[in-house]
């Protein structure tokens, strides 16, 4: 056995992030990468649309429903024992899927995997919490917000090439059984690499505030994930009663906290742990236009334009190529930048969105994707810089006994604001092919709508790196500046 180096990390930490890494990439593509392969799962599983759907919404639901649930175990009870059984069900499920005679498996299949996945990824950030200190742990954090902003991007393009080699039919099979073989290996990898620690005080689960949460959740959700078989118009009263149980929740937990329990999600996380509350809102309002803009992206390729499933995800490659240079660059950057970091990248991100917006819409068909291409790969760079910066200064003064938890909650924000944005953003630009409008004018107006939110983001941003930028300010007493002032002039 390896021993400790002598600041108390473990030696191997970099190799056992690539293993948690590539699991969590794993389970983040699946959100994506079945979207481009429903139409030959229908026409084989003899389907209907809104059974067919479920099968990519379901696994979103579920993903949610228990991200901070397990993330509250895996502080409890061992990040690594929960992180190595969720793995081993992901690639079970992902197996089952693959396998599936008919719709009704494989529904209940996504729904088993997307609740592997839901287990997975909280204690992803929290075994970066344990096993980085420092500078270290934002270079580590930067790896793993490449990962959250370029699963979501790839996931057509590595459907789409999945399809083009497994081509004929029962094809799409391989979505799923491309995770067994890479799912095995990080398992037996995981097994070996990832540290082995006590774990956290045993409290009893708080299940009032797993019930009220999973309620206020669910009902939140349930009308977006059906949204395109009319369930935001059917279920639109899901969402007043998602807010009750959602106020609820915090009403709870602050009632368990004051008793001296153990909640679900501890309330100072958001009113004494620096940048928490803030990152968590800005990453929320970021996924509203980032996730929502891939789905409207798709639509006017392949619709719009006849483009095949694997061009139009290469269309968008520029995004990913960025995204991808950007992240692994500015996790070395954050302790330097701060907020402002973010600052220049969610300017980044519009410009590129905005800019993608206005040639789609003036160029001609037969040039204006080969013009996007540096205004996505500018966007790209600047979703970088979102992301894994954003996430670095949400959990880096997170206690490590809440990392779990703490890390659920902001990723259950994400995928709220994904499926806000996934709902909302095809369904501007079918309204606005329905008025009689053209391809060009639906995606600029979806994608422009999608830019609203980053906006809103982006002002957030600024405002904390003002706040931020006034506290240091205030916090250096006069006589330092004058000192260091005569020390530059002698």
């Amino acid at each position: 056995m390896p021993t400790q180096a002598e600041d108390g990390t473990d030696p191997r930490r970099w190799k056992a992030l690539w293993v948690t890494l590539v699991a969590g990439f794993m389970s983040l593509l699946d959100v994506t990468i079945v979207s481009v392969a429903l139409p030959s799962m229908q026409r084989d599983l003899h389907a209907s649309a809104p059974a067919i759907q479920w099968v990519v919404t379901g696994y979103a639901l579920s993903f949610a429903l228990v991200l901070v649930t397990a993330g509250r175990i895996g502080d409890a009870v061992g990040r690594r024992r929960i992180f190595l059984l969720a793995l081993a069900a992901f690639v079970l499920c992902s197996a089952a899927a693959g396998a599936a005679p008919d719709i009704t498996l494989l529904v209940v299949a996504r729904l088993a995997q997307g609740v592997a996945a839901g287990c997975l990824a909280p204690q992803n950030s929290a075994l970066i919490q344990q096993m980085f200190r420092g500078a270290e742990r934002g270079r580590a954090f930067g790896l793993f917000g490449a990962v959250v902003g370029i699963s979501s991007a790839v996931g057509p393009i590595a459907g789409g090439l999945i399809l083009a080699v497994a081509d004929g039919p029962q094809g799409w099979r391989w979505i799923f059984y491309v995770n067994v073989p890479v799912g095995a290996v990080a398992l037996l990898l995981g097994l070996r690499l990832l540290p082995r620690t006590s774990p956290g005080r045993r409290e009893r689960l708080d299940l009032g505030g797993v019930a009220l949460l999973g309620c206020g959740v669910l009902a939140m959700m349930l009308p977006l994930v059906m949204a395109e078989s009319g369930g935001v118009r059917r279920l639109w009263w899901l969402f007043p009663v998602s807010v009750a149980f959602l106020y609820g929740f915090v009403r709870w937990e602050r009632r368990v906290a004051a008793r001296a329990g153990g909640p679900l999600l501890d309330p100072r996380l958001v009113t004494t742990t620096r940048g928490y509350a803030v990152g968590a809102a800005l990453g929320t309002l970021y996924f509203v236009g980032f996730s929502g803009v891939w789905l409207v992206f798709a639509l006017f390729f392949q619709n719009g334009l006849g483009y095949s499933p694997l061009r139009s995800g290469l269309a968008v490659t520029p995004f990913a190529i960025g995204s991808a240079c950007a992240a692994a660059v500015s996790g070395r950057l954050v302790d330097r930048l701060g907020r402002l970091l973010t600052v220049c990248g969610l300017v980044g991100v519009t410009l590129g969105l905005g800019g993608t917006a206005l040639i789609l819409l003036l160029a001609p068909a037969h040039v204006a994707t080969w013009l996007t291409v540096p205004v996505l790969f500018l966007g790209g760079l600047g979703s970088g810089c979102v992301i894994s910066p954003n996430i670095t200064m949400t959990l880096r003064d997170v206690p490590v006994r809440m990392a779990g938890a703490a890390g659920g909650a902001l990723q259950t924000g994400q995928r709220l604001g994904g499926s806000i944005g996934t709902a909302a953003l095809p369904g501007v630009f079918y309204v606005v092919l329905g008025s009689g409008a053209h391809y060009h004018a639906a995606v600029a107006t979806a994608v422009g709508l999608g830019i609203g939110p980053i906006a809103c983001s982006l002002a957030l941003a600024v405002h904390d790196w003002r706040r931020h930028r006034r506290g240091d300010a205030e916090s250096c007493p006069p006589e330092v500046s004058h000192s260091h002032l005569h020390s530059r002039q002698g």
